[in-house]
């Protein structure tokens, strides 16, 4: 059931069979979740922590009028709101982009991990600095970035965090959402977006169609992001 949240730590560092142990059993519940629901709500009062198993969820913040900017996207294995450990209410709203599963951990049993597994309540630490990280290189496309550039590294980001969890190749990964979300995502109209989708293919870097990511040439679709995935923090280190 955690298989992949465990690919995911596991590309980064060490985790024993008794941490193992010690995540499966911190999980109090399973949930499937439809696509377009948001599942928890900014200042919302939380006691538990989402780890999203299946499916692909976001981060949100919206204005009075409706517009809605995603802030991240999370793939299957990533806590979604690990920092509500701490925070115990978001400043944001977290949504469903497709139909997810879901495991939910309280947060009690999470102060136990802290205090029991201090490797593993590190592991968790660099995680939610690994969100910090993405979140700034989100805003570097968002305030810097060309929309060629910005989508281009887009792709690229999820072609790695999507391959650490055996869901992308070489060829490229499925990824179900509409052009309106992908807007959302990089701070464009849907239009601009179909525009730069256009670009790119005719480029041979990459062609997006009907849910699935098709990488025509890896390295011309790095080249025109710019994209260096240091801010991923890939090296095995132990913590």
């Amino acid at each position: 059931m955690i298989d992949r949240h465990l690919m995911k730590l596991r590309a980064r560092d060490d985790v024993s069979a008794q941490e193992e142990q010690a995540i499966a059993s911190a999980i109090s519940v399973v949930k499937d979740y439809p696509a377009d629901l948001t599942v928890i709500r900014r200042c919302e009062e939380l006691i538990h922590s989402t780890l999203l198993l299946d499916g692909l969820m976001c981060r949100y913040k919206d204005l009075r009028n409706g517009e809605r900017q995603i802030c991240e996207i999370h793939v299957p294995g990533d806590f979604v709101d690990l920092h509500s450990f701490t925070l115990k209410h978001l400043d944001h709203n977290i949504m469903t982009l497709t139909p997810c599963r879901v495991a939910l951990v309280p947060h009690e049993r999470l102060r136990a991990i802290t205090e029991e597994f201090p490797h593993l309540t590190r592991v968790y630490w660099f995680g939610t600095n690994l969100d910090a990280a993405i979140h700034r290189e989100w805003e570097l496309s968002l305030g810097r970035r060309s929309a060629l550039s910005r989508t281009a590294n887009f792709f690229c980001e999820l072609h790695v965090r999507l391959g650490l969890v055996g869901l992308a190749d070489d060829s490229g990964y499925d990824f179900p959402v509409t052009q309106i979300e992908m807007a959302e995502c990089l701070g464009l109209t849907s239009v601009h977006v179909n525009r730069t989708l256009k670009e790119l293919r005719e480029q041979n870097a990459v062609d997006f169609r009907r849910g699935r990511v098709k990488l025509l040439d890896l390295a011309i679709l790095r080249r025109i992001a710019e994209f260096d995935p240091a801010y991923l923090y890939l090296g095995r280190r132990q913590r």
